[in-house]
């Protein structure tokens, strides 16, 4: 029987996680946070105290390691079954994700990691390529995005609750830079699947969004 899969792909900052989330515990299904597959080897690397530059060993401990997601209120990631969810955003684990992901032995590695999360009852699988390259022949796919001002106004809010110290502009032009770099990398470029269901959450709220992903499924 084939494992229904729903992709949610878009850029960064148009609510995937948020959304993907809470589709994944309304439906009771599995759940794929794509981002965090790079920064959990990074960690589990760095934990070995490994050479990034051997890539052999990188790719032993891709095999070996298990990841798991616990899509509570909020994520947190367990690596072979300790929770890492506050070391994946440090610069430390960020500088070693891009050194490894730059491996295609490691890229073929962990595409099969990603693929090995579609299980029974379903896979809610977010990231940016989910719908185009790891799952192109998943059931319902959606590609959820918002325009760049509302998607850092968003990020201005969070990080201002934070209490930490935030420049609009500036977030805006980041965000803007950072789509331009997704669309035009050579690997895996951030695309509007194809036959995707697109949602421009720019004018809607999440809650919004999980009805129309949700009905979409069922």
């Amino acid at each position: 029987m084939s494992v229904p899969v729903l992709t949610i792909d878009g850029p960064s900052g148009a609510g995937k996680g948020t959304v993907s989330r809470a589709v994944a515990r309304l439906l009771g299904w599995n759940y794929l946070d794509s981002g965090s597959i790079y920064r959990s080897l990074a960690i589990a690397c760095l934990q070995a105290e490994l050479d990034l530059a051997d890539i052999d060993a990188v790719c032993d401990i891709a095999e070996s390691m298990t990841l798991s997601f616990d899509c509570g209120d909020n994520l947190r990631v367990l690596l072979n079954g300790q929770d890492i969810t506050d070391l994946l955003g440090t610069e430390t684990t960020g500088n070693a994700a891009s050194i490894i992901a730059a491996y295609p032995p490691v890229r073929a590695l962990l595409l099969q990691k990603q693929k090995d999360f579609q299980q029974l009852p379903g896979l809610v699988a977010d990231g940016r390529d989910m719908g185009s390259v790891v799952f192109p022949d998943a059931q319902f796919k959606v590609y959820l995005t918002a325009s760049a001002e509302e998607r850092a106004l968003r990020r201005y809010k969070q990080l201002i609750e934070k209490g930490i110290d935030a420049n609009l502009p500036q977030i805006t032009r980041e965000i803007e830079e950072r789509d331009r770099r997704d669309t035009q990398r050579a690997s895996a470029p951030l695309t509007v699947p194809e036959g995707a269901h697109f949602i421009d959450s720019s004018s809607l709220s999440i809650q919004q969004v999980i009805d129309q992903v949700v009905n979409l499924v069922e």
